[in-house]
């Protein structure tokens, strides 16, 4: 079932978004060479609760943190570790969720590490504008297969691979809700999108294939041909008007 959000209940999302946008800057401002992955996900986890909400992660079908932090073919669902230390020219998709007043904000995005290759560089950047012009079709009266078909566009257009067996997703009182929202176009239009909708839109592009696997682990999502992998999500709400990203701050990239 799809969710339309009343004014009140909009009103706790973008607190929530508020929240988990600043958690993603708080776990940003560690990405840098020496530190581990545990390490940014404390921060992450004391900033969320500073600010009176709780991860939404954390807990979450049993996952053990409150970020998944995803270095280098890591897709997603990376689990914060003590002994997963970053590397100069690493990259890391850092991945939050906060919850506020019963409703939630989701976010995430692909740091580099010091000094990154080109490759990795471009494949970040892309993967972001992936992310704007999937965001750019979330309005009054369109389908949410034209977000998947702007996503694979733009992806395939630059020659990178799109994750297929991970997908966005609606958020609210739940952290993951109806509809999906697919990177690709799958032949089918998908809901009608209404004023008050709030869509997950979160691009998984990587160097390679795209094609992944799940480690043993049951959580961590890799590349099976080893490529890298970046990510970027935002909490966005559909108006009558252009969207509006519930967990980007003024300023912020």
């Amino acid at each position: 079932m799809i969710f339309v959000k009343s004014a009140r209940e909009i009103g706790s999302m973008r607190k929530a978004g508020r929240i988990a946008a600043l958690a993603l800057i708080e776990g940003g401002r560690l990405v840098r060479p020496g530190n581990t992955t545990k390490q940014i996900d404390d921060a992450i986890r004391r900033l969320i609760r500073r600010n009176g909400a709780t991860p939404s992660f954390l807990g979450y079908r049993e996952f053990p943190a409150s970020s998944n932090t995803s270095v280098n073919e890591e897709v997603i669902h990376g689990i914060p570790s003590r002994r997963k230390v970053l590397r100069e020219g690493d990259i890391i998709s850092i991945d939050v969720g906060a919850c506020f007043e019963g409703f939630h904000g989701d976010t995430a995005a692909t740091f580099a590490v010091g000094v990154v290759s080109e490759q990795a560089r471009r494949l970040i950047e892309i993967t972001r504008e992936c992310f704007y012009k999937g965001a750019a079709q979330a309005v009054q009266g369109a389908r949410v297969s034209e977000i998947s078909k702007a996503i694979q566009e733009f992806a395939q257009s630059n020659g990178c691979g799109i994750v297929r067996d991970w997908t966005g997703h609606g958020v609210g009182r739940s952290l993951h809700e109806d509809p999906e929202v697919s990177n690709f176009f799958d032949g089918k239009r998908g809901a009608k999108l209404l004023p008050g909708m709030t869509l997950a839109i979160e691009p998984m592009i990587a160097a390679g294939s795209g094609e992944t696997e799940v480690l043993r682990d049951g959580w961590t999502v890799v590349t099976t041909d080893g490529s890298l992998a970046a990510h970027y999500e935002h909490t966005v709400l559909v108006t009558a008007g252009e969207p509006e990203l519930l967990t980007k701050l003024e300023g912020t990239d």
